[in-house]
C-alpha cells in the first residue's frame, strides 16, 4: 500500500450492481454473516454496501450432520449444507429487523429444482426489505441441486430465466468455480437474463483423519474458502471480466483492503468478504475505510473508476 500523504478529496464509494445500488462496495458473503444481527454488537450492518444474508430454501433444512467445518492450510472447509428455517421463517421472523435497520439485503437461495428457485424469487419478490436475490447454483455441499446446476450451461440459463420471470429484482447468480470453463457458465447466466453475476463460490474439498484413518467431514467433501481460493477467483473473475457485459460481486480469500483491491482491480464491480469475517469481525468495516483512503491517495473522484484497470494499458502515475 501507498505510503503518501492522504488527499482531502472526497470520494463517490457508491456502486451499481446491475440495478442495484450500493453505498459502498464492500458485501458480506451468504453463509457468513447470518442474518446480519448476528454481528450487530461489532457494528451496524446499514454501514455496508449490502448483507447477503444465509442461504434460504422453501422448506426448512437441518442441514448436514457434524462434524461440518475444519480449518485448513490457508481457509476452512465447510459442509453445513445449507442449515436454514426456510422462506418464509426468514421473511417473517428475521427480514422485519434487517429492513428496520436499513440494510441493504441481498437474500441468497437455493433449490433442488428450477421450478424450486421460481417459487422462492416469487415469493421474496413481495417480500418488503429485499433489494436483490443471489442464486447459489454452485454449493457443493448439498446432495441435489446445488453443483449440478452451476457445472451445466443449459440448467444455469433455465434457472436464471425462470427466476428473472418471477421476480422484478436483480439477479445475481454465484457461479461454481469447479468447472472447466467458467466463462461458458457466465455466459449462460447472461443469456437467461442475468443482472450481475457472484464469483465465486467455494472450491470442492477434503480432509482426511490420519489417527481415525477416516474423512474428517461427516459429508466427505466441503467447500473450501479463504485466503487458498483467492488466486483461483482472481483468475476467473479476470477471464469473465473480459468475455461478459455483467458487473460483477467478487469474492474469495479477501481478508485486506489489498485482497480486495486485486478483485476490483480484475473487474469486480463490488467485493464479498466472507470467511475473513470468522477471524475479525471487524474486516468489513476496515476494507471499506481502506479503499476510501487507496482512492483519495490515488486522487480518484469515484472508488468505481478502479473497476478493471488491470485489464488497461493506462497505469497510474503516483
Amino acid at each position: 500500500m501507498p505510503n503518501k500523504p492522504v488527499k482531502t478529496n472526497q470520494v463517490d464509494m457508491s456502486v451499481n450492481l446491475g440495478g442495484l445500488h450500493l453505498k459502498n462496495p464492500v458485501c458480506t458473503a451468504s453463509g457468513t454473516f447470518g442474518y446480519g444481527s448476528e454481528y450487530k454488537d461489532y457494528f451496524n450492518p446499514a454501514l455496508l454496501g449490502a448483507v447477503t444474508v444465509k442461504g434460504t430454501t422453501l422448506e426448512a433444512r437441518p442441514g448436514n450432520p457434524p462434524p461440518r467445518i475444519i480449518e485448513t492450510p490457508a481457509g476452512m472447509l465447510n459442509a453445513i449444507g445449507l442449515e436454514n428455517p426456510g422462506v418464509d421463517v426468514f421473511i417473517e421472523q428475521y427480514l422485519p429487523e434487517l429492513r428496520e435497520q436499513g440494510v441493504t439485503v441481498i437474500a441468497n437461495i437455493a433449490g433442488n429444482t428450477p421450478e424450486e428457485y421460481a417459487e422462492l424469487a416469487k415469493r421474496l419478490d413481495k417480500a418488503d426489505g429485499i433489494h436483490a436475490i443471489e442464486l447459489n447454483i454452485s454449493c457443493p455441499n448439498v446432495q441435489q441441486g446445488g453443483l449440478q446446476f452451476g457445472t451445466d450451461p443449459d440448467m444455469v440459463y433455465q434457472v436464471v430465466y425462470l427466476v428473472k420471470n418471477n421476480t422484478q429484482l436483480p439477479v445475481i447468480p454465484k457461479l461454481s468455480p469447479n468447472v472447466t470453463d467458467i466463462v461458458a457458465i457466465a455466459r449462460a447466466a447472461q443469456q437467461g437474463g442475468a443482472d450481475a453475476l457472484s464469483m465465486i463460490n467455494t472450491l470442492m474439498g477434503m480432509a482426511v483423519d490420519v489417527d481415525r484413518c477416516r474423512p474428517v467431514l461427516a459429508n466427505v467433501f466441503g467447500g473450501l474458502s479463504g485466503p487458498a481460493i483467492k488466486p483461483v477467483a482472481l483468475r476467473m473473475i479476470y477471464q469473465v471480466y473480459q468475455q461478459v457485459k455483467l458487473p460483477i460481486l467478487g469474492g474469495g480469500g479477501i481478508v485486506s483492503t489489498q485482497d480486495a483491491l486485486e478483485f476490483i482491480m480484475v473487474g469486480a464491480s463490488a467485493i464479498s468478504i466472507g470467511t475473513g469475517i470468522f477471524v475479525n469481525p471487524l474486516l468489513p468495516c476496515e476494507v471499506i475505510d481502506g479503499l476510501e483512503e487507496y482512492a483519495q491517495q490515488k486522487g480518484l473522484s469515484r472508488i468505481s473508476d478502479l473497476v478493471g484497470i488491470a485489464h488497461h494499458k493506462k497505469v497510474f502515475s503516483q
